[in-house]
């Protein structure tokens, strides 16, 4: 089934196909099993293309954007795993309007609006990954969330593209509801006009941020649990006696309580222990649930 499908994959893309591609090359936390196919669309209309191939097909697919917030299981994803790394454009519009595609990095699109003058989305400096993984999360720092700030969502279903205005979506903390199966194609933002001075200065304090709090020296995927209503998620884990705390190859860092950093050798099953762990000890010491922030796919 899998040379099948990879053939007419290969007959109606422009981009890049892999076969039995583990996706602990592609994904932050460096773990993770083997996807059936791995597909890189050239562009657009090339990712078009292949969404409607998927419907016609039935086959089950996972978008892995930067591979950031992403635990894959070690049995790997039983499908096609999408990068949507070539889709890097980014276009200014009248009105303080900025339109850009999925595959764009974070840090791309704060320097782009700052060189326009444009404020409102400095915090995603130090988010890595791209902005379709930001928006399919809201992803968010310092109080502010990249979905506030949306003007609208260019979205696949079926091979078919569609708009969603910002009032039109229901979303939250580290939330967006989509239907089964969309992908998020790209988006546009309306910001403010700022001055250069100021839009600089926040990005380099964000960055300061980053660098004193968050950077733990192994490879991880972020935040892995999101924070419950008025606490974080750190302090909790913290308080529980969990910093450093290691379960094989997968630690608690000693940096940061709520990055799980891959210290060698880690496979998912380390990770899920350990995130068992920490909400198991969360739950006895504060009586609070810890939820993931992480998204956790594929098979065991």
């Amino acid at each position: 089934m899998t040379t099948g499908l990879a053939a007419r994959v290969r007959q109606r893309l422009r981009g890049e196909i892999l076969t039995d591609e583990p996706l602990a090359l592609h994904t932050s936390l460096r773990v993770g099993g083997p996807t059936d196919i791995l597909a890189v669309p050239a562009d657009l209309d090339d990712l078009r293309e292949l969404m409607r191939l998927l419907a016609e097909t039935g086959t089950p697919h996972l978008v892995i954007g930067g591979g950031y917030n992403l635990l894959v299981r070690d049995g790997g994803f039983r499908g096609v795993a999408i990068s949507l790394r070539n889709l890097r454009g980014l276009e200014a519009h009248p009105g303080n309007l900025l339109g850009v595609e999925a595959g764009v990095t974070n840090g791309a699109l704060v320097r782009f609006a700052e060189e326009r003058h444009l404020a409102g989305l400095e915090f995603l400096i130090g988010i890595p990954g791209t902005v379709g993984g930001a928006l399919a999360v809201n992803a968010g720092a310092h109080g502010e969330a990249i979905l506030d700030r949306l003007e609208s969502l260019t979205i696949l279903s079926d091979g078919e593209l569609g708009t969603r205005k910002h009032e039109e979506l229901e979303y939250g903390y580290r939330h967006l509801r989509l239907a089964p199966g969309d992908v998020i194609a790209a988006a546009t933002f309306r910001l403010a006009t700022g001055k250069p001075g100021e839009i600089e200065e926040r990005i380099e304090r964000f960055l300061a941020h980053r660098r004193n709090a968050q950077r733990v020296g192994h490879p991880n995927a972020g935040s892995f649990f999101k924070n419950p209503a008025g606490e974080h998620a750190w302090r909790l884990i913290d308080a529980a006696g969990l910093r450093g705390e290691r379960v094989g190859g997968a630690q608690v860092s000693e940096v940061h309580a709520n990055f799980l950093v891959n210290r060698g050798g880690a496979t998912a099953k380390d990770f899920i222990k350990l995130a068992a762990l920490i909400k198991e000890r969360v739950k006895a010491t504060a009586g609070i649930e810890l939820e993931e922030e992480v998204r956790i796919v594929g098979e065991d």
